[in-house]
């Protein structure tokens, strides 16, 4: 069953990323299923059974380049979607505050943004933006994820500054995803060897750079929360999804910060998430075999207290065992408000490492809840969609598509650098609301304005300074 849907709405991009093997000027042509195309694969997916698709990403390209794009969350939302969230850049929304609200209303849960790095160096594709963007989502309520892309003696060495800019922008900034970079094409194995990172690399360079505040030890694979799925399938009676994926596709943890002390807690710290879980595999079991759901709540609830460690509980969760109520309320209740709850008082931190040509792993695959659904109306797993495009990919996007040369026409551009995206770096860096955002990651006097600019148009964004 499907976990997450992506959803194409365009292959269109007005930026072209060097990492990024998915945009129309490299494909040769525009993919922009109609709305009507795009209401039968929402509803194709919807037809899953048991379990009909209720996440879905609109992805690209960049979707916030379609006028219709609050047309088709609307649809989403109608189709019974309960869980809807935008990939893009976000850069849109910096010029277009008043368009956060509009997403927002329409029924977007999240923002999946690109955030490669806290400097211009590392993050040439939205650095300047950021600040923008995350102050259009304080002002319309609409939390984010950050999602850097990570490539070995890129970024790699900002990926701790990156966890302690979510927490600083905790408010609104729900997780960080780290994706290591997947390598498309055809790479010389001395390229791949200095380009590649593995997850574990990730999780150790954490543990070195918060003095073992957060350690290797404390992240959990994605399949370990099973258990839970199968908890509340048996107390509910309603088939549940389960994040079955492969243990190698990612992993992920959940950060607080205690508010006296500043330090960073992760959620293994002060519960006993492993003799938690295996509590659920026995109330489960003692349900399924007749047991009384009261009973296994009055019992839950008895237990509970024990798997929380008090002394090691961040000063504003050990108040009236606020942790204990919001756990209880989750698991017993199944409250969605409590769940809300502690996600506005923690920071995510996940980590998904999609496969290449180069590490592909049929038993991964044979296990993916994360799909596209197809212009055809198939569901296909992500890693196996973009690491063979030429199969299926490029193949069905192409049929469903216009030339390059067609749509050029039709809107009477010369080229698609006439869509791409622009910046004035002096405006955009004028602003306090820009110092603020990044005090404490990064001066902007570290680099003069040349350096800035060149940094700019060698990612591929050119400066404008009128």
């Amino acid at each position: 069953h499907t976990a997450l849907l992506n959803l194409v709405a365009t292959n269109r991009c007005d930026l072209s990323c060097w990492y990024c093997f998915f945009f129309s000027e490299r494909a040769g042509y525009v993919y922009e299923p109609s709305i009507e195309h795009i209401r039968f694969m929402l509803e194709a997916a919807r037809k899953q059974k048991p379990i009909p698709a209720i996440a879905v990403q609109i992805t690209g390209g960049e979707p916030l380049l379609r006028d219709d794009i609050i047309e088709i969350i609307r649809i989403a939302r109608e189709l019974g979607y309960e869980h809807i969230q935008l990939n893009t850049t976000g850069i849109r929304f910096a010029y277009e505050p008043e368009l956060a609200v509009k997403v927002r209303e329409a029924g977007v849960n999240t923002i999946y943004m690109s955030f490669d790095g806290v400097t211009p160096i590392t993050n040439p594709k939205n650095h300047w933006e950021i600040p923008y963007i995350l102050d259009a989502f304080r002002k319309a309520g609409l939390g984010a994820v950050l999602v850097p892309t990570v490539i070995k003696g890129v970024n790699d060495h900002e990926v701790t500054k990156m966890i302690y800019f979510g927490l600083k922008h905790n408010d609104i900034v729900r997780g960080v995803n780290f994706q290591p970079v997947s390598l498309v094409g055809r790479i010389p194995k001395h390229e791949r060897e200095k380009l590649r990172i593995t997850i574990p690399d990730i999780l150790k360079r954490v543990e070195e750079d918060t003095n073992g505040e957060v350690l290797m030890d404390d992240w959990y694979t994605v399949p370990f929360t099973i258990p839970i799925s199968e908890f509340i399938e048996a107390m509910t009676g309603k088939p549940q999804f389960t994040m079955s994926n492969h243990f190698a596709c990612g992993v992920a943890t959940y950060l607080f910060q205690d508010r006296k002390t500043g330090k960073i807690v992760p959620l293994p710290r002060f519960i006993d998430v492993e003799a938690f879980v295996n509590y659920l595999k026995e109330l489960t079991e003692y349900i399924r075999k007749g047991g009384s759901k009261k009973l296994a709540i009055v019992k839950l609830m008895a237990k509970l207290g024990k798997f929380i460690i008090w002394e090691h509980t961040p000063e504003q969760l050990r108040k009236r065992k606020r942790i204990y109520w919001m756990l209880f309320n989750i698991f017993a209740r199944h409250n969605y408000s409590a769940l809300g709850e502690f996600h506005l008082n923690t920071l995510f931190v996940g980590m998904m490492h999609f496969q290449d040509e180069y590490n592909y792993d049929v038993a991964r695959i044979q296990r993916c809840d994360i799909h596209y659904v197809g212009p055809d109306g198939r569901l296909i797993p992500f890693c196996t969609f973009n690491v063979f495009p030429e199969m299926y990919r490029d193949r069905l996007q192409k049929i469903y598509s216009i030339p390059l040369k067609k749509y050029l026409e039709m809107k009477g551009l010369k080229s698609m650098a006439e869509e791409k995206y622009r910046r004035n770096i002096k405006k955009l860096e004028s602003t306090e609301l820009y110092k603020k955002t990044y005090e404490g990651f990064w001066d902007p006097s570290k680099l003069t304005y040349e350096e800035k600019r060149r940094i700019s148009i060698r990612f591929g964004i050119p400066v404008i300074e009128e």
